[in-house]
């Protein structure tokens, strides 16, 4: 399996180690190796090898990417350097005759697709694809995770999850965890436990912080943004807040440009209960979609500032502010 995204990685390897070693001893039958320390002539051998009081062998490969930034053996590997075979090419012989009692899995966060393996893989359908998901996908992928763990939630909370807590799987998931524990057995997730349990944000603050924005009042916008502020997070969990309220800013004036009437207009938005409605049509009366479009770009370049700039994050944050308070240019 190849791809950047850990958690997807380690929940592969866990659901095909439980398969394969659920019937006999885990101990006598488990191999975990590591390339670039462990020859490749070496797993074949641990492949090779018949199970003791089980069905199935599990041998495990970290790090294949070691093998194919080299190209060649590894050191100390003589085999591999008299014949200057990549080892991922044995691997690729071994795989195309294997050991039926053994299951191989090979982990690297990239391989080459042009590599005789990768093409193997491919063509008989044993290549799993890890990639981190875009920003489109998360929201999906969050609700669906919430459910599995017996919690509802709508794609509006999914929504300010992701740009809370994402695009690392890993912190998403560990978030609904503790969400799931908050809320408690078979309770829906909603904005308020996320504001508590993750974001450490007020809701209600941020959208006052997006009010004093639509207004232009960058005084009281400032200083609500120092009241809102967390050393500890460099502002991130604000950031994802205050950008989650303007994409819901952002569906409600479209809506409304392209003719919907407010209530639909709201529910377009995410927005279903009649008192937030009302003050969503509040907040966007003035505001095109243009405007709040450029206020999202505003916040992007902010947040990579926030996790790649040297910095001070409230010098970042404070300047976001300041430019969202401004008219554009015409």
């Amino acid at each position: 399996m190849a791809g950047d995204e850990r958690l997807l990685r380690d929940e592969v390897v866990h659901a095909l180690r439980e398969a394969s070693l659920s019937s006999g001893l885990a101990e006598l039958n488990e191999d975990k190796l590591s390339a670039g320390e462990t020859p490749a002539e070496k797993v074949v051998a641990a492949c090779q090898t018949l199970p003791m009081m089980a069905a199935r062998r599990f041998v495990l490969v970290r790090n294949a990417e070691r093998w194919d930034s080299g190209g060649g053996g590894d050191e100390g590997d003589d085999v591999a350097s008299r014949t200057k075979e990549s080892p991922l090419d044995v691997l690729c012989a071994y795989a195309e005759n294997p050991n039926p009692t053994t299951t191989l899995v090979i982990v690297a966060t990239k391989l080459d697709g042009r590599r005789r393996l990768a093409a193997l893989a491919k063509k008989k359908d044993f290549l799993v694809s890890c990639e981190a998901l875009d920003g489109r996908a998360l929201p999906g992928w969050i609700a669906e995770r919430a459910k599995a763990s017996g919690h509802a939630m709508s794609r509006d909370v999914a929504e300010l999850l992701a740009e809370i807590a994402g695009p690392e799987l890993g912190h998403v998931a560990d978030a609904i965890e503790r969400l799931g524990l908050y809320v408690g057995a078979g309770a829906a997730i909603d904005e308020d436990a996320v504001a508590e349990c993750v974001a450490r944000v007020r809701l209600a603050d941020t959208w006052a912080l997006v009010d004093a924005i639509g207004r232009r009042a960058l005084g009281p916008a400032l200083r609500m943004l120092a009241e809102a502020y967390d050393p500890r997070d460099r502002g991130l969990p604000l950031l994802g807040a205050i950008a989650w309220s303007v994409r819901q800013l952002l569906k409600y004036t479209l809506a409304i440009e392209s003719g919907a009437r407010d209530d639909e207009a709201a529910k377009r938005a995410g927005v279903f209960q009649p008192m937030r409605a009302r003050e969503l049509a509040q907040k966007a009366r003035g505001l095109s979609a243009r405007e709040v479009e450029r206020w999202l770009v505003v916040l992007a370049q902010a947040d990579l500032a926030l996790k790649g700039s040297r910095l001070p994050p409230e010098a970042v944050l404070e300047d976001a502010i300041t430019k969202l308070c401004r008219r554009a240019a015409a």
